[in-house]
């Protein structure tokens, strides 16, 4: 199936992506996405917006031409203690936060580092998503980090991109977490991380993942916009009238 939710995308906010998020829009109406979220890096990294952006997020509207719009952050995770630059005033205008390692901002360490990494920055709390969890640059204990995100009530990231451009050699990896957040119980999330509105929704290469391991829809954060959406209310964030009809 094709699903109509897609919750990684980056802006020309972040001066690596080449899209607005009216660019967005269109390409939703275009394709039937119903929501998406906007997740520009944090402000960490050397070209991503400065933390105001984040803040200021709040001006974003949450429906436009029947396309609904999630105010986000793909954060970086900062150290072995799970520290994410994303600050309180920033974690107050968003509604969903991803996390992840990129090398810019923590160098890939031993696989015992960037393990203990991973799972303390979802025992924070502050993360709903870590973010391509495959990446054969960061090499993690994979079946603690499942078991870790289904106690944290974590989704780990299925990321299309890995397959593409981003972090190719990311399959084995990946087909390996599924297997293990299925065992646990629990949550996938499937994100495009488009740097370009065109590959806004693109999911096919991680959904051959998941139609490979048996992985259960039920347990897709993508599946339906209410699926996200009841996901975010069960870790705190407020109900947001807006989407009701989504």
């Amino acid at each position: 199936m094709r699903y109509q939710v897609d919750t990684h995308t980056h802006t020309l906010a972040s001066s690596h992506a080449y899209s607005t998020i009216h660019d967005y829009i269109a390409e939703a109406k275009r394709k039937g996405i119903v929501l998406f979220a906007t997740t520009d890096h944090g402000p960490d990294m050397a070209d991503a917006p400065h933390a105001w952006h984040f803040i200021n997020s709040r001006v974003i509207p949450r429906m436009v031409d029947g396309v609904g719009i999630l105010r986000g952050i793909e954060a970086n995770i900062k150290d072995e203690f799970g520290e994410i630059d994303c600050n309180e005033k920033m974690l107050h205008e968003l509604d969903i936060v991803l996390a992840g390692f990129h090398e810019q901002v923590f160098a890939p360490k031993d696989r015992d580092t960037n393990t203990r990494a991973m799972i303390n920055a979802m025992k924070k709390g502050l993360v709903h998503v870590i973010t391509h969890p495959g990446n054969p640059r960061f090499p993690i204990e994979i079946q603690s980090v499942a078991e870790a995100a289904a106690k944290y009530n974590v989704a780990l990231e299925i990321n299309n991109s890995s397959f593409l451009h981003s972090r190719v050699g990311s399959d084995v990896n990946c087909t390996a977490i599924a297997k293990a957040v299925r065992d646990a119980g629990g949550w996938v999330s499937l994100g495009s991380d488009s740097h370009i509105a065109y590959s806004l929704g693109e999911l096919d290469k991680s959904l051959e993942i998941l139609d490979a391991v048996d992985f259960p829809a039920d347990r897709v954060l993508n599946r339906t916009p209410r699926t996200l959406l009841d996901f975010l209310e069960s870790r705190g964030r407020p109900h947001i009238p807006e989407f009701a009809e989504l």
